[in-house]
C-alpha cells in the first residue's frame, strides 16, 4: 500500500526525515504532492491573506486521489482540532468532487463500520478522529517518542 504526504511547506525537517525514514523501513513507496507543486502548474492558487496553506491541501489532495485512482486515504484528523470535524466519522465517505455530507454518512454503530463505496466516491478514514490531545500526549509518552514542534490545538 503507498504512502501518500500532501506537503503545504510549513512541515518541519524533522517530520519529512521521519516520513521518508518510515517509508523506507516499511519498504513502502512514498508519494509525495506539494502544495507549492501545485501553484506551479496552476491547479492551486497561490494563498492569499486570510487563507491558510492548509486549506489548499485539499485540491492537492483530490488531485492525487484520481491521480493513483484510490478508493480511500488514510488521515490523523481528530474531531476536537476544529469544530467542522466534530461530526466527522471514521469512515468519512466523499463524492467524486471531494465534499463531504454529514447527513449522507453510513451509520457506525457500536463501531461497525461499513466500507462499501459507490461508483464515483471515495473514502477518508480518520483511526485518532475521537483521540483528543491529552490522548496523543499519553501516547507519545507511552511509546518513548520525542516531540518537537507546535500543537496547533
Amino acid at each position: 500500500m503507498p504512502l501518500l504526504n500532501i506537503q503545504t511547506g510549513l512541515e518541519s525537517p524533522q517530520l519529512i526525515s521521519f516520513l521518508d525514514a518510515r517509508a523506507r523501513e516499511l519498504g513502502a513507496k512514498l508519494i509525495v504532492r506539494t502544495v507549492d507543486e501545485a501553484i506551479a502548474r496552476g491547479t492551486c492558487e497561490p494563498p492569499t491573506a486570510g487563507i491558510s496553506r492548509y486549506k489548499l491541501q485539499l485540491p492537492v489532495l483530490l488531485n492525487a486521489i484520481e491521480e493513483f485512482q484510490f478508493d480511500c486515504a488514510i488521515g490523523g484528523a481528530r474531531r476536537d482540532e476544529e469544530s467542522a470535524r466534530a461530526k466527522e466519522r471514521f469512515f468519512s465517505f466523499r463524492d467524486s468532487y471531494g465534499r463531504w455530507d454529514p447527513k449522507n454518512q453510513h451509520p457506525e454503530v457500536w463501531n461497525l463500520y461499513n466500507g462499501k463505496i459507490n461508483p464515483g466516491e471515495n473514502l477518508r478514514v480518520f483511526p485518532l478522529s475521537n483521540w483528543t490531545r491529552q490522548d496523543v500526549e499519553t501516547y507519545i509518552a507511552k511509546e518513548g517518542l520525542s516531540f518537537a514542534g507546535n500543537w496547533h490545538n
